[in-house]
């Protein structure tokens, strides 16, 4: 295995247990800069990102460099190193699922308007892996790739805003970058700004800071194509939300394409505008779900062959089984799996391949849930006070948030009914009942509820 190989199989371990901000301000540009007997010297691009790693991540960075080298790697040390990586080596293997960009913490520089005809220099691009033709269809994704294609096909038509809604890891990203790369592809003339959420409101807090709000808007207001990641940021936002407010209506009325992303539907995004969310909901929305059995196999096989590595269908098929919640872990397990056999020189098996799955399963994951983890990440999600949710109150705000717990600590934790009362503020068991049969009920015929029902389980499983 050659230095790259083992540090791309380090990112992507390391990117299944840290946020996607962190990984990608603390991970990007970093690489192996030498290897000798049993230390490893990492290269940083700056001495801030040198100290963060030394005090934060360094027994992290250790535990998955022995994991992989079995042991043989001791010692790592840390050096300010300036290389540019090569092309293929931009965006790591391990973070496929996500934006080919990262902000350094300290600067507050603007988001550029990406020129397809022009070099894509700067910090925010468009990844060019992110086509359509790499992308995997299935039952869950499919209602929003269509829309996507149909996006490319007339910017600024009937699907006009496109909301594509869905937990971590399924392709949201994919898809909408899917959009402006076609779409510059056909028209290299194209304006596209693709930024996310967190990065809109920066932009906007620094331009009201430094009294350059002109800038802002045309930079915003003069594109062909606006890309939004993550909307559900902008909960709680007032000011941000006003200036987005008038943003979208800018673009609208001049018929220009926009197409946002967020974990949830607009009205399950808490402290949002009523404005806002009608706007989303004049266009299209389509949501995306956790991919079935068929396609994590075909997606596991689409990866194996971007790798050139080949895998028994048989193997294909455990880690199909095991991984079930996104696409990133899907490929993070396949990254490590590959590593490992290729660092052992040994041939895959189904036996060898079981072992370094353990993680991923998620039978071990719910062995560690407790009622209060399930109490309190409903209660977050639905944006309400533990207290107000445990109390006697009835108000439908309270009551339904109250009777998913309950179908929760059934469904996942096998609690018994009297448990499950106790557990909410001592209530009868026949409340739990109720609450259980319920929610069962509705999540025959609701859609909404099973995207909100599937968002706190991958919460809950992610703690």
């Amino acid at each position: 295995m050659t230095t790259h190989e083992l540090w791309q199989a380090v990112l992507g371990e390391l990117e299944l247990s840290l946020s996607k901000a962190n990984f990608t301000t603390w991970f990007r540009n970093t690489f192996i800069a030498s290897q000798a007997g049993t230390e490893v010297c990492i290269g940083v691009p700056n001495a801030f990102t040198k100290a963060w790693l030394e005090k934060k991540y360094h027994r992290d960075i250790l535990n998955c460099l022995q994991n992989l080298t079995n042991h043989t790697v001791r010692v790592i040390s840390y050096r300010v190193e300036a290389r540019v990586p090569a092309p293929s080596m931009a965006v790591p293997v391990a973070a496929a699922q996500e934006p080919a960009y990262v902000a350094a913490p300290a600067q507050d520089a603007a988001a550029p308007v990406i020129h397809a005809n022009q070099p894509q220099s700067g910090e925010f691009t468009l990844n060019g892996k992110y086509v359509f033709g790499t992308f995997i269809v299935g039952k869950q994704n499919e209602l929003a790739h269509a829309a996507s294609q149909a996006v490319a096909a007339q910017p600024g038509g009937v699907y006009n805003p496109l909301f594509i809604y869905g937990g971590v890891g399924l392709g949201k990203t994919h898809l909408i970058q899917a959009v402006g790369n076609e779409l510059v592809r056909k028209n290299p003339n194209l304006n596209v700004l693709y930024v996310t959420c967190e990065r809109f409101t920066n932009d906007y807090i620094s331009s009201v800071r430094s009294g350059q709000m002109k800038q802002f808007k045309d930079r915003y207001r003069q594109v062909d194509l606006l890309l939004i990641d993550d909307i559900q940021f902008l909960k709680g936002k007032d000011g941000t939300q006003e200036e987005f407010f008038h943003t979208f209506n800018q673009l609208y009325q001049s018929n220009k394409q926009i197409v946002i992303t967020s974990d949830r539907p607009p009205k399950a995004i808490p402290e949002l505008e009523q404005r806002l969310i009608s706007r989303f909901e004049c266009g299209m929305m389509a949501d995306v779900g956790s991919p079935d059995f068929e396609t994590r196999v075909a997606i596991l096989e689409a990866k194996c062959r971007e790798k050139n590595y080949a895998l028994d269908r048989e193997i294909l098929h455990h880690v199909a089984s095991v991984v079930q919640t996104n696409v990133r872990e899907l490929e993070g397990a396949l990254n490590k799996l590959i590593a490992f056999h290729q660092f052992k020189n040994i041939p895959p098996t189904v036996e060898s391949v079981k072992p370094i799955l353990t993680s991923f399963s998620p039978n071990t994951n719910k062995k560690t849930l407790t009622p209060r983890q399930v109490i309190a990440t409903v209660a977050g999600y639905f944006d309400l006070n533990v207290d107000d949710l445990l109390g006697k109150s009835r108000e439908k705000r309270l009551a339904f948030p109250r009777q998913i717990v309950m179908y929760l600590l059934r469904e996942e934790m096998k609690s018994s009914y009297p448990s499950i009362g106790m557990e909410l503020g001592g209530r009868d068991h026949t409340t739990a009942m109720h609450a259980y049969d319920k929610i069962c009920t509705c999540l025959n015929e609701d859609e909404k509820l099973q995207h909100d029902i599937e968002l706190i389980k991958q919460k809950l499983y992610a703690l």
